[in-house]
């Protein structure tokens, strides 16, 4: 069985894996594996795992999203950053990481717009009670 070539890109470095004979991702629409010789197609990878088979082995990849094209027997995957392992726990663990980092930061965002939208109301009040 042929395989297809993988291009990993990220914000500072690109990675190229020939032979790839299966890719396995998610999507909004849910799971889906790519072999050799797959139509065109795009779509935008979920928060998560991803995984290929590369000289008979699965190697792992923890993604916070992605933006995938396959065309030519050449699938792209360009993310923000990626980490590729060949055992699962280590990719699963930097994942975990991720995550939380992630939820993290999206509290402290939550907080910051609580904050404005309570200094917001606080001068609507204000500006009302000078009218009257």
């Amino acid at each position: 069985m042929n395989g297809f070539t993988l291009q990993l890109q990220d914000a500072t470095r690109t990675e190229t894996v020939a032979g790839v004979t299966a890719f396995q991702g998610r999507d909004a629409s849910g799971s889906f594996t790519l072999w050799p010789g797959h139509v065109r197609m795009m779509t935008v990878l979920e928060f998560g795992l991803a995984r290929f088979r590369s000289d008979g082995a699965w190697e792992y990849l923890a993604l916070p999203g992605a933006v995938l094209y396959f065309v030519s027997d050449t699938l792209y995957l360009s993310t923000r950053r990626y980490v590729r392992d060949s055992r699962l726990e280590r990719v699963a663990e930097v994942l975990e990481r991720q995550l939380a980092e992630e939820e993290r930061s999206l509290g402290e965002i939550r907080q910051s717009l609580r904050r404005m939208e309570e200094e917001m109301f606080k001068r609507l009040w204000q500006l009302g009670r000078r009218r009257a």
